[in-house]
């Protein structure tokens, strides 16, 4: 290692594996209850984003880390070190977020509280569904993300029960997303990528 690669830190060779190493995008969707259809959501975004080779992208599902609620634990049940444990091996994120009574669910909200550096110089984007797109619901979220320094995108797919999803519960989503969809995960990846340098 030369002079100048001790003084600045990454070597040259570093420097090409941070650039060409592929980055961790989570899909993580934002509802624990019976009969959500955030999963099928979830599903139709990493098939889309597979398609592009440009990340390893994986679905993240809150409901797998059983998380007590924030306040009634000690700490010690093992599904919290998990989830941190996830979060931190990622780079970005989307989330899947559906609207209940004009915010997030309480659970995604929980599980966003049981994280904190986990979270921090990463990028997510949002996909959100609701009577109105879930855009209610997106705009809380990008508050809390801001405070844990979560940068979000600009570009934010909203998905309508009206015209996405047969009788509220089958997605099926028009075609005029899919180009939101890889516009948005355009962003994640730019900035996901930008943000690692920063880490």
């Amino acid at each position: 290692m030369g002079f100048f690669d001790k003084l600045f830190g990454n070597s040259a060779k570093e420097e090409e594996t941070m650039t060409t190493e592929k980055l961790n995008i989570g899909i993580i969707l934002g509802s624990t209850r019976e009969g959500r259809v955030s999963p099928q959501v979830g599903e139709w975004v990493k098939g889309i984003a597979d398609k592009r080779g440009d990340a390893n992208y994986e679905i993240v599902d809150i409901a797998d880390f059983n998380l007590p609620f924030l306040g009634t634990t000690d700490g010690t049940e093992p599904g919290i070190a998990k989830w941190n444990e996830k979060l931190a091996n990622l780079d970005g994120f989307v989330f899947i977020v559906q609207e209940y009574n004009h915010s997030i669910t309480g659970a995604l909200k929980n599980a966003l509280d049981f994280a904190r550096e986990a979270w921090n110089n990463k990028a997510a984007g949002i996909v959100s569904y609701g009577s109105t797109g879930g855009a209610r619901a997106a705009e809380h979220l990008r508050g809390i993300m801001g405070e844990l320094m979560i940068a979000d995108v600009r570009v934010h797919p909203t998905l309508s029960l009206f015209t996405d999803f047969e009788n509220g519960s089958v997605f099926k989503p028009q075609a005029l997303h899919l180009d939101n969809v890889n516009a948005m995960l355009d962003q994640v990846n730019s900035w996901s990528g930008a943000l690692k340098t920063v880490r």
